[in-house]
């Protein structure tokens, strides 16, 4: 089966669980969205996904091999990661060159182009660009690419609202034109609704739900009305989260959405997928007691 299988992968730091028996897969030919606070445990994952550190426990394989310390998945998956990983004294044409020696799906034509519609001047030293620019490099690099998998730590960061747009325009007519996995890793979750397919959400190092964008997006609502008669529909349902206005009660709730509710003044409307991330969040937060230094400590 071609995928990237993730199974029981733990990570400790000291007193610190950074990832706590974390198990998902991301199928071959989708967009998935990998969402998380800052500091939730995303970029723990695609280190480790990348052999730039190694779990504690769990296994990772990719297309069925086994990821750590293995050269023959290393043409399958690429992690372009917020670290400064490459020699800054270099210019970025001699960047990409370099790419294009370590990697045989590297296209080096698509790379300039690319390149050039950012504006990325390819004869300054890496050192020498803005974060922006910095990022827009490496994003450069990740769609000149062909490989199956590749993974987007925190894209779009110091990236100014056109180069975002962008950023986002070309990441889908890559996908058009070259099928494969795609996982977009941040917090931004307004930005990237629209793009994704599949949604993986991380938080205090576990996984809270892996589900479509179209199944979450049916099955999370929100009902206000009256405070009372609010509680009263809300009995024996999952609520995620709740507001309260003076008499007035605004209720997040899973599952599945009533047409009409007779009887009572209520309304009911669709969540959007920020909005649920957040409740959803502030819901473990409440059932887990904190951080993921409160867990390791714990622990």
């Amino acid at each position: 089966m071609n995928a990237v299988n993730i199974h029981n992968v733990t990570k400790r730091y000291q007193k610190v669980t950074a990832l706590d028996h974390v198990s998902f897969t991301l199928e071959h030919g989708k967009i998935y969205g990998f969402l998380g606070r800052n500091g939730a445990g995303k970029s723990t994952l695609i280190n480790i996904l990348a052999n730039r550190i190694f779990a504690d426990e769990g296994e990772i394989f990719i297309d069925g091999l086994p990821a750590t310390e293995n050269m023959a998945v290393q043409e399958k998956i690429f992690c372009m990661s917020e670290a400064d990983l490459y020699d800054t004294s270099l210019r970025v044409r001699e960047l990409f060159r370099w790419t294009d020696r370590f990697y045989d799906s590297f296209d080096l034509e698509r790379a300039l182009n690319i390149a050039e519609r950012f504006g990325l001047d390819t004869g300054k030293k890496f050192r020498a660009l803005s974060k922006g620019y910095q990022s827009i490099f490496k994003l450069t690099v990740a769609l000149a690419l062909d490989v199956p998998y590749v993974v987007f730590d925190e894209p779009v960061l110091g990236l100014d609202a056109n180069h975002r747009e962008l950023f986002y325009e070309l990441l889908l007519n890559n996908y058009e034109e070259h099928p494969r996995t795609i996982v977009i890793a941040t917090h931004l979750i307004e930005e990237v609704a629209n793009l994704i397919e599949e949604v993986v959400l991380i938080d205090h190092g576990r996984i809270l739900l892996e589900d479509s964008v179209e199944h979450l997006l049916e099955t999370g609502y929100c009902v206000s009305g009256i405070s009372e008669d609010v509680e009263e529909f809300c009995r024996d349902r999952k609520v995620i989260g709740e507001d309260t206005l003076g008499g007035m009660k605004l209720a997040y709730v899973m599952g599945e959405r009533p047409r009409t509710v007779p009887g009572r003044n209520l309304q009911i409307t669709g969540m959007n997928l920020q909005k649920l991330f957040v409740k959803l969040t502030e819901d473990a937060d409440r059932k887990t007691g904190g951080s993921a230094e409160k867990r390791g400590q714990k622990e």
